[in-house]
């Protein structure tokens, strides 16, 4: 056998494995590589350059989702053939360990309780503990090459998957007994999708400029208050300013929304809903800003929402840090999020756009803007799909 029937072989078994390339990606692979050969059939060296660079983007995300699965291959084995025998010392001493409940590393403090609405400008408090994020383990995401003169972008679908420290309680040790088992509630992980270059260079641009010219038409956000009225501020829960009037730039992004929602409600497990009508604002995060943990249709007057949309844009060179949007995962699977101390992180990335259920527990973490110019803002054009 040659060397290329071997590597032949071996991408076939690759192609097969779900982990490794699920139906939906393998899919929109075909459907890039027949759009990228159908724009430039006029110019091979185009149409190689493309072939190339989707090449490359595809062996990067096998070969990463690769190593993780053969590396947990190797460490079962491993842990098989490491059975400490009966009798030994080792086990002798193991047999001791009832005598205490295992106590979880760096266990969580107690949160704090409510505080007084601030000014503006106060540092908030850091949300909570971060969950330990193991390097190098995050599946890449399939990125979409742009053919020459393309008139939009083209998008890779990808579910959010990032390791989490899972938080669960442990049970009690029964007596005699010299091993102790973890048992953790079910964990409903929260689901979203996330499309890259959603906007055109030109439409990134002028929604940039639009919002820099229009900086003294944002106002303080405001949230509902705890017997529903709207309209409250309160510094201690959100902090940022936000623009309601988007001009053009409303219908620009619903355009490319509707156009990808079908496949966005099929990734979240969302049936197709009629779409009565939508919010959209611009919001603007300068030092010290964040939103504490809240779902956005958890109040009557909103309860019609079902999806929620982030779209993230900032001036080149990034100049704040934090403003991370934080997903918080559920126990069990109803359809009210009640969080636990697992989430997925999702961090702010120039013309990216991210989409989950309204139903979902979220946050943002404070953003460090050590400016504090308005220009350096975190921006987000986020808002609502309503049923």
């Amino acid at each position: 056998m040659t060397a290329k029937q071997i590597l032949d072989s071996f991408s076939e078994t690759l192609m097969q494995d779900e982990r490794i390339l699920s139906p939906q990606e393998r899919e929109l692979l075909t459907s890039l590589l027949q759009n990228s050969r159908a724009v430039s059939s006029s110019d091979s060296g185009t149409q190689s350059a493309v072939t190339a660079a989707i090449a490359r983007s595809v062996g990067e995300t096998v070969a990463q989702r690769a190593f993780a699965l053969l590396g947990s291959s190797i460490v079962e084995q491993i842990l098989a053939r490491s059975v400490i025998p009966a009798g030994s010392e080792d086990a002798m001493l193991a047999a001791t360990v009832h005598s205490r409940a295992p106590q979880p590393p760096n266990p969580v403090p107690p949160a704090p309780g409510p505080k007084a609405p601030q000014p503006p400008n106060p540092v908030p408090p850091a949300p909570g503990p971060k969950a330990p994020q193991p390097p190098n383990t995050v599946p890449q995401p399939l990125r979409a090459p742009q053919p020459p003169n393309a008139l939009h972008p083209q998008h890779g679908f990808r579910p959010l998957s990032v390791p989490v420290q899972q938080g669960g309680q442990q049970s009690q040790i029964e007596s005699g007994s010299g091993v102790g088992i973890l048992d953790s509630p079910e964990i409903a992980r929260a689901q979203c999708v996330v499309l890259d270059e959603f906007l055109t260079p030109q439409e990134l641009d002028e929604l940039l400029s639009y919002a820099l010219r229009h900086e003294e038409q944002f106002q303080s956000s405001e949230v509902i208050s705890p017997n529903g009225e709207p309209g409250m501020i309160a510094f201690d829960h959100r902090r940022s300013r936000v623009l309601l009037d988007l001009g053009k730039h409303e219908a620009i992004i619903l355009e490319r929304i509707q156009g990808v929602l079908p496949q966005v409600l099929d990734r979240l497990g969302i049936e197709e809903f009629p779409v009565t009508h939508t919010e959209a604002q611009i919001t603007a995060s300068n030092d010290g800003d964040f939103f504490r943990a809240h779902s956005d249709d958890s109040d009557k007057l909103i309860a019609s929402r079902r999806v929620t949309f982030v779209y993230f844009f900032h001036r080149e060179p990034r100049q704040f840090e934090g403003g991370e949007l934080l997903l918080h995962d559920s126990q069990g699977r109803s359809e009210r999020h009640v969080g636990t101390r697992t989430y997925q992180t999702v961090v702010p990335q120039q013309n990216q756009i991210v989409f989950f259920p309204c139903s979902v527990l979220h946050e943002i973490t404070p953003v460090e803007c050590p400016s504090r110019a308005f220009a350096d803002s975190r921006f987000t054009l986020n808002g609502w799909l309503h049923k």
